[in-house]
């Protein structure tokens, strides 16, 4: 499941490729992720002793603990959710389950099987899509009396499954009479398919309500599939689109590959993955600690803690594909813990994240790098952006240094909200740009360092304007 045998240090390059500096952070990543892989080629025996080493990001917002985690689980492809622990409250007052973390990382490692398994019959899938539509367009004219019959029949067939115990399905009328004309239309039409030609024709095809897999989230979140259940007794909804042939085709390779594939050894394979690969990362759990006052407020955040206590310790969650493992899942905790701090915590939650990191504060010449670096950093971004209306920007280096100084000038004097206020600076600095574009149709823009400081550079300055506008 994990991308074999990446060494820590082929993981952080491959970090170093998103995320600026950093690197005590990127390290103890790296060697956790190594070490879950380390871990799948020991005996049965000792797999089920070793237990992931949960971390606890510390630092403030928007020097990249959320980035890293999340561009770590897709170096490996492996299920990852982000959750607040703000968005929990104690069992028995209003707000989220902490169990339904779990919830959502089954739902994405679901997700991430259903890709690879649809991967696997995507070309007997893809041949059974074009038969459909061949069919559709080039329909056989309608017979009231056999229709009528089949209707019938389809009927009395439903109910037989019904009494079997088994869900009905969707017939399709059986040994239709198909006339020659028809048939040569087809495969003229299959031919004209298969070669392209057709891509942009219209089609009406009949597709399953996606409103319907939205429904009782609440059911869902204790592990109670609703539509599962209410599907042995009612038909599944259908709605009609029309589309043209390529967008139908993709639709209907989706349908055809569900059909294909196995879903029970699908769903066993995601609980797998999730139990052995999963990532969590725990957002804001500084503001799940007491103040030390036991206010009302104290008394829930420790409940909240005393909850999130036994799911990274390790226990068994119901979900509606199953039971799911939480010992080897790990856990990513982070927080600013500007008001707080560690020790804060219950002593027993403190013990299940045992590999502490400090995020540093980003300096100018990681602004530097924020903003020329990555593959789409973000003056590349803007640069792209503006050019959709045939205006072409450059940067000088003077300009993007000037920008990096005033970014750390403004987090040192106002809120550090880390490289966020990059774009801040930026939409305000191409702000004049940005709007008047359009009505430039073509011309070069050079951004430079004089010009960073006429739009900028007085608001930076001026720490009360600076509050409210950078």
């Amino acid at each position: 499941m994990l991308k074999e045998n990446l060494t820590p240090q082929e993981i952080v390059n491959q970090l170093d490729e998103f995320v600026i500096g950093q690197k005590s952070a990127k390290r103890a990543v790296a060697v956790a992720l190594r070490n879950r892989y380390r871990r799948l080629q020991l005996s049965a025996d000792m797999q089920e002793d070793i237990t992931p080493k949960n971390l606890l990001m510390i630092g403030p917002t928007g020097v990249g603990k959320t980035e890293i985690a999340r561009r770590l689980a897709k170096i490996v492809n492996a299920p990852f959710v982000k959750v607040e622990a703000t968005k929990f409250t104690e069992v028995g007052y209003v707000g989220r389950d902490v169990e339904s973390m779990v919830r959502d990382l089954v739902e994405n490692a679901v997700h991430l099987e259903e890709e690879r398994a649809f991967k696997d019959v995507r070309m007997e899938a893809a041949k059974n899509a074009d038969h459909r539509i061949v069919e559709l367009l080039v329909p056989v004219p309608e017979d009231p009396k056999q229709n009528s019959a089949v209707d019938f029949q389809n009927m009395m067939n439903m109910f037989t499954q019904m009494q079997q115990g088994k869900t009905p399905t969707d017939f399709q009328p059986s040994g239709q009479n198909v006339p020659d004309d028809i048939k040569e239309k087809r495969m003229d039409t299959a031919s004209k398919l298969a070669k392209g030609l057709l891509e942009n024709e219209m089609v009406t095809i009949e597709m399953d309500d996606p409103k319907q897999n939205n429904n009782n989230n609440m059911m869902n979140q204790m592990g109670i599939d609703l539509n599962e259940s209410l599907s042995g007794l009612l038909p599944k909804k259908k709605i009609s689109r029309t589309v043209p042939v390529r967008e139908a085709r993709e639709i209907l390779i989706k349908e055809e590959s569900d059909k294909l594939v196995n879903h029970g050894d699908l769903y066993h394979n995601a609980i797998q993955r999730a139990e052995n690969t999963g990532i969590i990362f725990i957002d804001e759990i500084d503001k799940i600690t007491g103040s030390g006052q036991n206010t009302s407020s104290d008394v829930s955040r420790q409940g909240v803690q005393r909850d999130i206590l036994p799911i990274v310790e390790g226990s068994q969650v119901n979900t509606k594909y199953g039971l799911v493992d939480t010992s080897h899942i790990l856990f990513i905790g982070s927080g600013a813990f500007h008001e707080s701090k560690p020790s804060d915590l219950i002593a027993e939650l403190q013990g299940r994240f045992p590999i502490r990191v400090e995020l540093n504060d980003l300096s100018k010449e990681d602004f530097v790098k924020i903003l020329t670096e990555p593959k789409n950093a973000l003056v590349k971004q803007y640069i792209a952006l503006i050019g959709t209306d045939n205006v072409k920007v450059t940067f000088t280096i003077e300009a993007i240094e000037r920008i990096a100084e005033i970014a750390e000038q403004v987090n040192h004097e106002t809120e550090n909200i880390g490289a966020r206020r990059l774009h801040t600076i930026l939409e305000k600095l191409l702000e004049d740009i940005l709007f008047e574009g359009p009505s430039m149709e073509m011309g070069e823009v050079t951004i430079t360092e004089k010009y960073v400081d006429s739009k900028i550079g007085s608001i930076a300055g001026n720490k009360d304007l600076s509050e409210f506008i950078l």
